[in-house]
């Protein structure tokens, strides 16, 4: 049964190597890891699948904007994946939190990762 409507997303890093260190920094309390590493293009997941990419930017212009939510096993993952991201200086978006108008148990941190994106942790059972 497909649980899912993504299979992996990948997104462009101006600089691949600061990218890829708040990546690896902020996936491990989540459980994910750096799977694949071609050098210039970099995948995270869980078990060897990647999920997640890190690529160069090759598309002229700046970067857009993009929310990136990431799932937790539990609140106390959220809470490790913000407090890794806010040690490495990532600007808070949003701290831990219920967020009872998307449903009641939903508990998400949100970041801005190094090239701008709005990144998040969330976990979506009870405590």
């Amino acid at each position: 049964m497909i649980k899912s409507v993504l299979d992996h997303l990948s997104i462009q890093c101006e600089d691949l190597t600061a990218s890829s260190t708040f990546y690896d920094k902020v996936l491990a309390p989540l459980g994910g890891g750096r799977v694949m590493d071609f050098g210039q293009v970099i995948g995270y997941g869980l078990e060897g699948k990647p999920e997640f990419w890190l690529g160069p930017l090759v598309s002229s212009g700046p970067n857009r904007e993009s929310h990136i939510a990431f799932i937790a096993k539990d609140r106390a993952s959220v809470r490790a994946f913000f407090d890794a991201a806010v040690s490495l200086g990532a600007p808070v978006l949003n701290e831990p939190r219920l967020w009872p108008e998307y449903h009641e148990n939903y508990y998400g941190a949100f970041v801005r990762d190094p090239n701008g994106n709005n990144v998040e942790a969330v976990c979506h059972n009870a405590e």
